[in-house]
């Protein structure tokens, strides 16, 4: 283990508590001495009694030589990556614990795997790691992110919500996942980037429900409406609040709720004199997005475009602020030919607030409907996927050869071919 602090001195710790020899490397001898003298050097619940009784019993030991590692099948890299002034992540103490490691690979005849379990930006395992190791044969790089809060690290480790292991060698990454077995958890095994982008998209996620929350609260007290009660409730429906619902990555949000109650929202926010800037950036957001898009499709060769979905989700034929219209807007101002189809959308079937919407907004919206999916399939040259689509549509798309660009996650309900499917 090298690096003793918050993460490395529990992990160490307790991956010895489940049987395994652990040695603890660090340059700080206050801290190698404590674990030594079998305390925690530092408080953490339930750490001091872990560390006593594996010292006792000789699973855990600590060392400030890196050449302790000469033994070692797994080294489990623990530094620090403190934020620099620009906001950056720093690296040294990283770099300077993989040249340690490096440093005792001549002599080394038994394979060794380097788990990092720092905090790292996507992307650095393959730039800073691998390439200081010097492709050493005998080595396998993984990213083992930690998922530890400070106060119930102890507890987060032995009864974990998620263990990742991404790489590319597979056995190594199998090692790796196998030490957490004892727990009884199915560790997610992925590649070695999403490993360290999902340890951002974690601790982002965790930052915008605290700040959501806090939100929420300002304004539900400015009303006088007790805050605690809202956020209660709002917890109650495990079906769409907390639950994995609209937590994939897609296409932008539109319809006659959420871009209506948002544009309310903000203009009370406003009204009581409030700043609240993650509620009022949800718009931006979700304009940029579309932006990115909209760039997307515009980016393509192909001068015909088959859009297939109109309205602003599958199975619903409501056009309202649907991001599609917005999509068309633009293909058709930059001079693209276009053809739509969508199963639920009939010019003569939709009437009221629905139908002013899409006329208002493309008025000859009846000249780009398609009256079936297979007239777009023969005039297309590319298609762009705005709707989720079923499995049997998706047979369809994959059978004519149209490349295709994916605008919503779970489109390609078939797969098809790399050379084929592009999400943007």
């Amino acid at each position: 283990m090298l690096g003793l602090g918050y993460v490395g001195c529990v992990t160490a710790a307790c991956f010895a508590s489940l049987g395994h020899r652990v040695m603890g490397i660090d340059r700080d001898r206050h801290k190698v001495d404590n674990v030594l003298a079998g305390r925690a050097p530092f408080y953490e619940p339930g750490l001091e009694q872990l560390v006593r009784e594996n010292v006792d019993a000789g699973r855990l030991s600590a060392s400030s030589s890196a050449g302790s590692i000469a033994d070692a099948s797994v080294v489990l890299v623990c530094v620090g990556t403190p934020s620099e002034k620009n906001g950056n992540l720093g690296l040294a103490q990283l770099r300077r614990a993989i040249d340690e490691i490096a440093a005792q690979l001549s002599t080394r005849s038994t394979p060794l795997i380097v788990a990092i379990r720092s905090t790292v930006f996507p992307g650095t395992s393959q730039e800073v790691v691998l390439p200081a190791l010097a492709g050493h044969k005998l080595v396998s790089v993984v990213s083992n992110p930690e998922f530890l809060r400070e106060g119930s690290a102890v507890q987060d480790f032995l009864e974990p919500s998620l263990v990742v292991v991404g790489g590319s060698d597979a056995s190594a990454v199998r090692q790796v996942a196998d030490l957490y077995a004892p727990l009884g958890v199915r560790a997610c095994l992925v590649s070695l980037g999403t490993a360290e982008m999902i340890k951002y998209a974690c601790n982002a996620f965790h930052a915008v429900k605290i700040s959501f929350a806090n939100e929420v609260g300002a304004l539900s007290e400015k009303l006088g409406i007790p805050s605690h009660e809202v956020m209660s409730t709002l917890c109650q429906d495990t079906k769409l609040n907390i639950s994995p619902a609209y937590l994939k990555p897609g296409f932008a949000f539109g319809g006659s709720c959420l871009p209506k109650d948002l544009r309310a929202l903000i203009y009370r926010i406003h009204a009581l004199d409030l700043k609240l800037p993650l509620l009022e950036s949800a718009l931006p957001s979700n304009e940029q997005h579309l932006k990115r898009a909209i760039d997307a499709v515009l980016d393509l060769d192909s001068q015909k475009i088959g859009v297939i979905g109109l309205a602003f989700k599958e199975d619903t034929d409501d056009l309202r602020e649907s991001p599609v219209v917005t999509l068309l807007e633009q293909l058709i101002g930059k001079g693209r030919q276009v053809r739509v189809f969508d199963p639920h959308i009939r010019m003569d079937a939709i009437y009221g607030s629905n139908k002013n919407f899409i006329l208002q907004t493309i008025p000859h919206i009846s000249r780009l409907l398609a009256p079936s999916l297979d007239q777009v399939l023969d005039w297309a040259d590319h298609l762009v996927l705005a709707q989720k689509q079923t499995k049997e549509t998706m047979q369809r798309i994959q059978a004519s050869g149209i490349p295709v660009i994916a605008l919503v996650d779970g489109s390609t309900s078939v797969p098809l071919p790399a050379r084929e499917a592009v999400k943007w």
